[in-house]
């Protein structure tokens, strides 16, 4: 497929309706669509699927994971063998988070200071450092189109006290990232802030203020999807987006359901991230046009409708109870047609998102999605 192609990064609306955006951002890897999904290859892979299927979803940019890559098979390494893209075979562009996440939940015997955060790699038990500077220079060895500075993931529950601490400390984390990823960075790469203050709207606010202050090509919501509760997500998601600059693409991370992303672009978020689909189709649960489905359910055993007919994925032509007998048989090729079905449905999703906005009828294409979906889970339970 032939991309277009630019030596800088730039971003662009091209229609609105209410707060949902339609836009674009220009790299020099190619045009990112949005609103836009990026399926997760946490170690330079999209579980499950080979680059060439993820393409043919699709698909504009992936993401890949910093502390996973740092810890195995090495930044260095990486850069040594001509850098991320060539490595996992992908020639769009790709997105790296920081790996704060990553240090807070997987890691043993964490001590956060100013500094950074020094840590036990789950991997081996090796004390690693992790500091804003070596964030971006992991990024930047590895040759991320986007990347993201390192932040405290903020536990939830938290009090404001510690909420504000935590927002304070990634501040300054964001501070010196800003100036390591000047000092490394190549032309065309983009660094986002990241919106911390957990559930607390006061603290998001002078979040988002501190981080335009500082300037970013991009904003990401942070530290949601994390136990706060559905109504109290979307609340701290339109606090956060109303603080911030229309002209700069918006990131909710680590976020999710079709209806969740759905609710978050209404509220004026621009791109996403999620294991999910990849994950459930490990689990075998499929998202399709009409609805989500669990293929381990006995209903399907005898069923000869295809997975999806509205899909125009291939996997989605298999019939349901084909992959009903392959996921009750542990066979590894149900795992991969579920997994290549999903990210496919998530792709669609954003292009018909991105079609309705253009039409200015996003309110209703969301109601139909979201009907079809509550539909599903009451057949399924």
């Amino acid at each position: 497929m032939q991309r277009d192609v630019t030596e800088t990064f730039a971003f662009s609306l091209k229609a609105c309706d209410g707060q949902a955006r339609r836009g674009e951002i220009a790299t020099p890897r190619g045009v990112i669509r949005t609103p836009a999904f990026m399926p997760v290859g946490t170690a330079a892979t999209v579980k499950a699927m080979l680059p060439e299927m993820v393409r043919s979803t699709g698909a504009d940019i992936i993401l890949t994971n910093t502390y996973h890559l740092m810890l195995r098979p090495g930044a260095e390494r990486v850069a040594t063998l001509g850098g991320l893209h060539r490595f996992m075979h992908w020639d769009g562009p790709i997105l790296t988070d920081s790996g704060g996440y990553q240090v807070m939940s997987l890691a043993k015997l964490r001590r956060l200071e100013e500094r950074g955060v020094t840590f036990q790699s789950h991997i081996d038990g090796a004390t690693v450092e992790l500091t804003p500077e070596r964030a971006i220079e992991v990024q930047c060895l590895l040759g991320a189109d986007i990347q993201m500075v390192l932040d405290e993931c903020t536990p939830f529950p938290a009090t404001r006290d510690e909420a504000k601490a935590s927002m304070e400390l990634s501040l300054c984390w964001a501070d010196r990232s800003k100036q390591a990823f000047r000092a490394m960075s190549a032309p065309g790469q983009a660094l986002f802030g990241i919106v911390q203050g957990s559930v607390y709207p006061e603290l998001r606010e002078e979040s988002a203020a501190a981080l335009l202050e500082i300037g970013f090509d991009g904003y990401a919501v942070g530290g949601l999807a994390v136990g706060e509760g559905h109504d109290t997500m979307l609340d701290m998601t339109t606090v956060s987006t109303a603080a911030l600059p229309e002209d700069r693409p918006r990131y909710l991370m680590g976020v999710g359901t079709p209806q969740d992303m759905l609710a978050a672009i209404a509220r004026g978020i621009d791109m996403f991230d999620c294991v999910m689909p990849t994950r459930s189709g490990r689990h075998c649960q499929a998202f399709t046009w009409r609805g989500r489905l669990n293929l381990r359910n006995a209903k399907y055993a005898d069923d000869p409708a295809p997975l999806d007919a509205e899909s125009a994925c291939p996997a989605a032509t298999y019939s349901r109870a084909y992959l009903h007998h392959l996921v009750k048989s542990g066979e590894t090729l149900g795992a991969m047609l579920l997994s290549w079905a999903n990210v496919q449905f998530y792709q669609e999703l954003m292009a018909r998102t991105r079609e309705a906005i253009e039409r200015g009828d996003f309110a209703a294409f969301a109601e139909d999605v979201n009907r079809r979906y509550q539909a599903s889970a009451d057949a399924e339970e």
